[in-house]
């Protein structure tokens, strides 16, 4: 105690210094790292990220080593959940792990959600002759307020498994493939409201998908493209 108090000011910030820098590095990094986010494995028909399904068709469970997921038959498989995952955020991202089959029908909506207010989300794709998809992302506030991302330059061969995207920064919408990122633009999309959230096919129970579904993440923020999966 005496030696420390015959130090100069001087030295004795020099002894606490390295502790303070290591405190700002470890702050810096834990602001760094994305919220965390809603994770669901598709393991099953009946209940996906705790919430039961109301299913309809026959959506089937496939196994690819340690790996599952459900596959919908483009006709009459699809899920239905009653929750919006997204409710409330001012931002957010989601993700989806596809596989879209070859031989579905050209307009297909895999994941819809729509809330008390009629805003939706939707992420979609069209397939064409070549077999060959492009992704399609949709939000809607109002008749008025929509926006529709979709190049169907952009494409990407079905039959294997691709990250899909769709970010919203509170002011502009964009969409991924694999962490790349293929379109954007802006739109006044207001915080969504409870609802409830399809999967295989559009909430009107048309546009039907074929393919399978391993994982969707729900994150409430827009993550950079380094942070997405791919």
């Amino acid at each position: 105690m005496k030696a420390w108090a015959r130090m100069s000011p001087f030295a004795k910030f020099a002894c606490f210094f390295p502790a303070l820098l290591c405190i700002a590095a470890c702050a810096t990094a834990a602001s760094e790292q994305p919220p965390e986010a809603i994770v669901w494995q598709l393991e099953s028909a009946s209940r996906i990220g705790h919430h039961a399904t109301t299913v309809l068709g026959s959506p089937r469970l496939e196994r690819e080593g340690s790996e599952s997921a459900l596959c919908f038959d483009g006709q009459s498989d699809a899920l239905f959940l009653e929750t919006n995952p997204i409710a409330g955020w001012p931002q957010f991202t989601i993700e989806a792990l596809i596989k879209p089959d070859a031989t579905g029908p050209e307009e297909q909506r895999f994941l819809h959600i729509q809330d008390e207010r009629e805003s939706r989300l939707l992420l979609e794709l069209r397939l064409n002759e070549n077999r060959e998809w492009a992704l399609d992302t949709f939000l809607l506030t109002s008749p008025e307020v929509r926006l529709t991302l979709l190049d169907r330059e952009k494409l990407h061969p079905a039959g294997e498994w691709h990250w899909v995207a769709l970010s919203f920064d509170g002011e502009a919408m964009s969409h991924y493939v694999d962490g790349k990122k293929e379109l954007e633009g802006k739109i006044a999309f207001r915080p969504m409201t409870s609802g409830r959230l399809s999967l295989g096919v559009r909430q009107n129970k048309v546009s039907w998908y074929k393919g399978c579904i391993r994982e969707i993440r729900f994150t409430p923020q827009a993550l950079t493209p380094a942070a997405l999966r791919h």
